[in-house]
Formats: C-alpha cells, structure tokens, sequence
C-alpha cells in the first residue's frame, strides 16, 4: 500500500462485535453503541498505525490531505468528524462501511470497502447455493435485507453519488489490485464485487 493515493477508515473488528454482543443481551441506548462502536474504530486506527512506517493518524480531512501529500498514508481516526458533523441516526445500520462512504464522499475519493468475505452474495455465504455477485446495480442493493455490507451504505451510495468496491481483505493483493488498477481489472482475474450508481 506504500506510495498508493489513499486513506483508510479502520472498522470496530471485535470490539464493536463485542459492543454489539452485550447491547443484544443488556440493551444500550442507541448513542452508547453508537458511540462506543465509533471509539472502538479509533482504538484499532491507533494499533494499526503503530504498527506501519508509512502511515499517520489524521483528526480532520485537512490533516488527511497534508499527510497524503507527505507521501504518507492517513488513517483516519472518525470519532471527532462524526460528533461534529452528526451526519448519521445512531442504529447498528450504521457501520464503519457508511462512515467510510460518508468521509470518501468529503475527499471526493473512490470507495473500496475491505471486508472477510469476497463480495455480496445472493444470500449468506455460508450456505448452499449462495452465489457471488461480480456488479450490482446500488438500487437493487436497496431490496437485500442482509449483506456483507451495512444497511445504510445503499442508501448513502446514491445520496453521494458513489460506486464502490466490495473485496475479501484477507487477500491484501486483491485490495491493492483494485486500488492501481483505477477500476480497469481484467474479468475474472479475481473475486470481488462491484456496486454502481447508474
């Protein structure tokens, strides 16, 4: 990912699993999880960049931009632009998947979403018969109860004006062939999902 043009919005992993366990079995208000959801990504974004030489954390978009433009890669901690700017309701509709549209759509960036499975299946990948979805139109995404996206993404993807990329993250080549390629990929050359304003 060194010297590529991009920024990242880290998700809540098992935090945010484990916020969502106990509002589940306790029942939080909306805004805990919200909120303790959102803090779990900034906890992660600090963990990640002590591990990585060529990134730094950005608090605003304009520290983003600086950063990118020291050929560093910014990793963005949200929890202060989301507070500010309140762009949201509070519901676990809302994951770092529409936090991340919602940022790529104030830098006028593409959006590429890094997910544990290949892209947006029929239904449930893990059972018989799901099928993967190579392109979909964001409209039709509107129908699907259940993805392995959020809820709200759809709907933020029209709003913005967006197309996106849904890939398996545990394939970091898969995530950095899309990222240089600039969306030209060659047909089959791997799993992946694309999803299109029309």
């Amino acid at each position: 990912m060194k010297d590529q043009n991009c920024l990242f919005v880290i998700g809540g992993g098992e935090f945010a699993n484990l916020i969502r366990k106990y509002d589940s079995l306790i029942g939080f208000s909306e805004d805990a999880t919200h909120e303790t959801a959102i803090d779990s990504m900034d906890i992660l974004a600090k963990l990640l960049n002590d591990k990585l030489a060529f990134t730094e954390i950005s608090y605003t978009i304009e520290e983003a931009i600086s950063i990118s433009n020291s050929n560093k890669i910014p990793i963005m901690i949200c929890s202060g632009i989301l507070k500010e700017n309140e762009p949201f309701a509070h519901s676990w509709d809302v994951t770092s998947d529409s936090i991340a549209a919602y940022i790529a759509s104030l830098l006028d960036a593409k959006l590429l979403i890094a997910t544990n499975v290949n892209g947006i299946y029929t239904k449930d990948p893990s059972l018989s018969g799901a099928e993967l979805i190579k392109e979909i139109d964001v409209n039709e995404l509107l129908t699907f109860d259940e993805s392995s996206i959020d809820l709200m993404l759809p709907t933020l993807l029209i709003e913005y004006g967006l197309d996106c990329y849904v890939v398996n993250g545990e394939y970091p080549e898969r995530v950095l062939a899309i990222i240089q390629s600039g969306g030209e990929i060659a047909e089959d050359s791997f799993e992946y999902t694309f999803i299109h304003n029309e």
